[in-house]
């Protein structure tokens, strides 16, 4: 099951946050179809946040067909994103450039930048 982290001091809305780790767990492989997402009273008392910002965000996973609610059991995971699971080679090797990055000095800021940059460079016209 996906444990939500809000960052309040992100500047990114609180439901939006909840939406981002969700399609990243999707992505990843952590979540899969049929799963059960946290219901709103466990993502309340886990991050201290208002019951209807969960349900914004879960409202808008599903308007994007990622999950459903199933009245009385729970909001459940409709289909999975992308094709990079949470034990990847190609993720060990960015976990080593990162540790490589953080020893020679570079902020977080500094690689997102950098790794941004990149993206950009090799998914031109990639919406995603």
């Amino acid at each position: 099951m996906v444990e939500y982290r809000i960052d309040r001091h992100s500047g990114v809305a609180t439901y939006v946050q909840i939406v981002q780790q969700t399609k990243q767990a999707l992505r990843l492989g952590l979540l899969c179809p049929g799963d059960r997402l946290p219901t709103a009273r466990e993502v309340v008392e886990a991050t201290a946040i208002n019951p209807n910002t969960v349900l914004k965000a879960y409202r808008e996973l599903e308007r994007e067909g990622l999950v459903e609610a199933r009245r009385g059991l729970g909001t459940f995971v409709r289909r999975a994103l992308g094709a990079a699971p949470a034990d990847s080679p190609l993720r060990t090797e960015l976990e080593d450039w990162a540790r490589r990055a953080d020893a020679a000095g570079l902020e977080r800021e500094d690689v997102a930048a950098l790794f941004t940059a990149v993206l950009d460079k090799h998914f031109q016209g990639d919406p995603s």
